[in-house]
C-alpha cells in the first residue's frame, strides 16, 4: 500500500523585494514527500534550496501556492502557530549544531519538550533515552565545549528526535565535520531512516546526497530533476 504524502506543496512561489527589483527565489515548485522517504535537496548557490528548506521547515511562508504538512495547510499561518507546528512536526539538524553553550547535552536535548509543555521528569527520561539512542548516554552532563564536533552533531540529532517529529530536516549536517565523522553521522541517519523516520537533507555535497533514496535538484527557483536514486550509498551497520 502506497504511503500518504506527509508533505504536499503545490505551485509554491517565494518573491523577495530587493530595492526596486523582485527576486523570484522559488518559481512554481510542486512536490510531494511520503512518510519514511529519505530525500536530498541539492542545487547551486541561488537555486532556491535554502528558501525551499525554510518553507518546508515552517521557518517562512510562501508568497503563493499551498503547503500541506501532515494534512494541515500551513501556507498562510501566523508566526506563533507556525512555531507550534515546527516544534511538533519537525526536528531540525543544523550545520552549526545550534546548541546553547551553557547548557549540558541533556538540557539542550530537552529544550523542545519544554516548549511542548512536557512535565520535567518525563522531559529528563525522554532526553536521556534520545541521547542513548545516538550513543551519547555517557556524555549527557557534558557541555558543548567538552564535546567533539561529531558528538555535538549527535546531540543536535538527539534533540531533533526527542519530540518524535514527523520529519527530520537536516541543513548541511556534515558541513563542519571531517570525512570520518561525516560517515558516522550518515550512519546515524541510515539508522534513523531504517526505524521509519522521514528524512530531508539539504546539501551541496554530492557524496552526502548519494545516501538518500531520492534526489531533488533545483536551479533558478525550479525543480530541474526529481529522481529516485537507483544506487544509494549505504553505510554498513
Amino acid at each position: 500500500m502506497k504511503s500518504r504524502p506527509i508533505i504536499l506543496i503545490s505551485d509554491i512561489t517565494k518573491i523577495y523585494q530587493v530595492g526596486t527589483q523582485e527576486v523570484r527565489a522559488l518559481d512554481g515548485v510542486s512536490l510531494s514527500i511520503n512518510k519514511n522517504e529519505y530525500v536530498a535537496i541539492m542545487g547551486p548557490s541561488g537555486s532556491g534550496k535554502s528558501t525551499l528548506m525554510n518553507i518546508l521547515g515552517c521557518l517562512d511562508t510562501p508568497t503563493g501556492g499551498q503547503y500541506v504538512l501532515n494534512d494541515t495547510d500551513v501556507s498562510k499561518m501566523e508566526d506563533n502557530r507556525l512555531a507550534e507546528i515546527r516544534n511538533k512536526e519537525i526536528g531540525f539538524v543544523f550545520q552549526t549544531f545550534n546548541l546553547l553553550p551553557r547548557y549540558t547535552a541533556l538540557d539542550n536535548v530537552c529544550l523542545p519538550l519544554i516548549y511542548a509543555g512536557i512535565p520535567k521528569q518525563e522531559r529528563i527520561e525522554r532526553g536521556k533515552r534520545s541521547l542513548e539512542n545516538v550513543d551519547l548516554g555517557n556524555r549527557m552532563n557534558h557541555k558543548p565545549n567538552e564535546l567533539s564536533g561529531g558528538q555535538r552533531q549527535r546531540v543536535s540529532i538527539a534533540r531533533a528526535l526527542v519530540n518524535t517529529p514527523s520529519i527530520i530536516l537536516a541543513d548541511e549536517p556534515t558541513g563542519n565535520l571531517d570525512s570520518k565523522t561525516s560517515i558516522d553521522i550518515m550512519h546515524l541517519f541510515e539508522d534513523i531512516y531504517a526505524k521509519g523516520n522521514t528524512i530531508i537533507v539539504v546539501t551541496h555535497e554530492e557524496e552526502i546526497a548519494q545516501h538518500a533514496r531520492r534526489i531533488i535538484r533545483l536551479r533558478d527557483g525550479k525543480i530541474e530533476h526529481d529522481e529516485i536514486n537507483p544506487n544509494p550509498k549505504l553505510v554498513d551497520f
